[in-house]
C-alpha cells in the first residue's frame, strides 16, 4: 500500500524533478555496484571499465550522426578529460575503502568548487549569497574529514580532490560548449578514462610507492560474478547520465541542482544495506551543512 501511494506521488512531480531523482538513486546504485567490483580488482581497473563503455556508446552515437564544431581549444579539452579522469580515479578508490555516502559527498562538493573556479577563471558573478554559501560549505567540510592532530587521511584529500577535479572538469566544459559538440566533450573524458589506465597497468609493475596506489593497479581479466557488477555498473551509471540530462531540460537548472543532493541519501542507504556504518553525528553535520551549501549555491546561481 506504502508503494502504491508513494509512486503517486511521484508521478505528480514535476518532471524535472522526477528525473534528478531517479537519476540519484540509479547514481548510488551505479557506486554500490563500483563497490563491490573493487573487491576483486583495482579502482583503475574499474575506472577503466567504467569509461570503456562509454566510448562504445558515444562512438555509436558519432558514427550514426558525425560531430560538427568548429574546435580549436585542443588543450582544454584534453585538460578536461585528464581532470574528469583522475577526478573519477579518487573516487572509485574512496568508494572502495570508505562508505559509499562519505564517498559521494566529497563528490558533492565540487559545485561549491565550481562556483569558485568560474567566479577565478570565468569571470561569473557570485552574489553575497553564494559566498556564503561557500563558507557553509568548507565548515561541512572540516566535520566530514574531522581533522586530528596529524591532519588529513589520505580519503579526506582523495575525496576533496574528487570534488576540486570535477569542478575544474565542469568549469572547462562551460568553455568548450562553445566550440566542441558535446559529444566530444564526453568522449574526451571517456578516452582519457580508457587509455589512461591502459598506461598506468603497463607502468604499475616498476612503481612501488604506497602512497600512489589508487593511480596504479594490475590488470586482472573479471571473473564470474564480477562481469554481472561490471555490466551493472555501466548500465547504472549510463541510465543516470541520460535521466539527468533530461532532468536539466525539463526545470530550471537551480531546482534540479538542489534535487541532486538526495543522492548522498540513497548512496548512506544503499551504503548500509552493503555493511556500511551509519555516519557520526560529526559527519552528519557535514553533510547536512555540504547540502544546504550546494542547494545555496544553485539557487544563488
Amino acid at each position: 500500500m506504502g508503494i502504491i501511494v508513494f509512486m503517486k506521488q511521484l508521478n505528480n512531480l514535476n518532471k524535472g524533478v522526477k528525473y534528478m531523482l531517479i537519476a540519484s538513486f540509479t547514481f548510488a546504485i551505479m557506486g554500490a555496484f563500483a563497490k563491490l567490483a573493487s573487491e576483486s580488482m583495482s579502482s583503475l581497473e574499474v575506472v577503466f571499465f567504467r569509461n570503456i563503455a562509454g566510448v562504445v556508446i558515444i562512438g555509436l552515437a558519432v558514427m550514426k550522426k558525425p560531430m560538427t564544431h568548429k574546435g580549436g581549444k585542443p588543450f582544454l579539452l584534453f585538460f578536461r578529460g585528464f581532470m574528469g579522469f583522475v577526478a573519477l580515479l579518487a573516487f572509485f578508490y574512496n568508494i572502495a575503502h570508505i562508505s559509499l555516502g562519505d564517498a559521494m559527498t566529497y563528490s558533492k562538493t565540487s559545485p561549491i568548487f565550481t562556483a569558485i573556479f568560474a567566479f577565478l577563471f570565468l569571470h561569473e558573478k557570485l552574489p553575497l549569497k553564494g559566498w556564503i554559501a561557500i563558507f557553509i560549505g568548507f565548515i561541512g567540510i572540516v566535520f566530514i574529514t574531522e581533522p586530528s592532530g596529524i591532519g588529513f587521511t589520505k580519503y579526506d584529500v582523495l575525496g576533496l580532490f574528487s570534488g576540486v577535479g570535477a569542478a575544474l572538469a565542469y568549469t572547462s566544459v562551460r568553455e568548450l560548449k562553445a566550440y566542441y559538440d558535446t559529444r566530444a566533450i564526453v568522449l574526451s573524458f571517456m578516452l582519457t578514462g580508457t587509455i589512461g589506465p591502459i598506461i598506468l597497468f603497463l607502468i604499475s609493475p616498476y612503481v612501488q610507492i604506497k602512497e600512489l596506489d589508487f593511480l596504479f593497479g594490475e590488470f586482472l581479466m573479471p571473473e564470474g560474478i564480477t562481469w554481472v557488477y561490471l555490466l551493472a555498473m555501466g548500465l547504472f551509471a549510463t541510465l543516470s547520465q541520460v535521466l539527468m540530462t533530461k532532468a536539466y531540460g525539463e526545470t530550471k537548472a537551480g531546482i534540479v541542482g538542489a534535487v541532486s543532493y538526495t543522492n548522498i541519501l540513497f548512496s548512506i542507504i544503499v551504503g548500509v544495506m552493503l555493511g556500511d556504518a551509519l555516519p557520526s553525528m560529526s559527519t552528519t553535520f557535514g553533510i547536512i551543512l555540504i547540502i544546504l551549501a550546494g542547494i545555496m549555491v544553485a539557487r544563488a546561481k
